[in-house]
């Protein structure tokens, strides 16, 4: 039960961050800082390291964060604060922090699921020869994903 309660903690700290520093993006000034933003402050955009893109193509992933961003509701810190109550409660209740964790985790899930919709839109925006260095990446990541799981 802990290690869910600090999965769901985390997600939702990530998620934030995220956020807020997606929320930046359009107010960037200078090309490369938009771009390097990005690439440093959105999990999925680890998944174009290493891809070329044409300045076409940023612009269009540009777009479609700020699209998800404006159509995704914000965490909700009133949830938040009530976890923290409960881990912090002088008497602990399992029952309360497995119904609040559990709709914790079904918002987390329906963000991660527009998040896997605007990658898929982003991953259609590529050509064909950045579609392969992308799956070649992936291959690279898997396996050391592999390696560091048999240790």
């Amino acid at each position: 039960m802990r290690k869910v309660i600090i999965a769901v903690i985390a997600s939702t700290l990530a998620l934030s961050s995220f956020a807020s520093r997606a929320a930046d993006l359009p107010m960037r000034v200078g090309l490369n800082q938009d771009t390097d933003m990005m690439k440093r402050s959105s999990v999925q955009n680890h998944m174009f390291d290493g891809i070329n893109l044409t300045e076409q193509q940023r612009q269009q992933m540009r777009d479609l964060m700020q699209r998800a961003r404006h159509d995704s509701p914000p965490v909700n810190i009133s949830e938040m604060e009530t976890m923290h109550s409960l881990v912090t409660a002088e008497h602990f209740d399992e029952t309360a922090v497995k119904i609040l964790t559990e709709k914790m985790l079904h918002e987390q899930v329906a963000r991660q699921v527009e998040m896997a919709k605007v990658r898929n839109q982003m991953y259609r925006l590529l050509t064909p020869e950045q579609q392969a260095v992308l799956a070649q990446k992936h291959q690279q990541r898997m396996e050391q994903y592999r390696e560091l799981s048999e240790r």
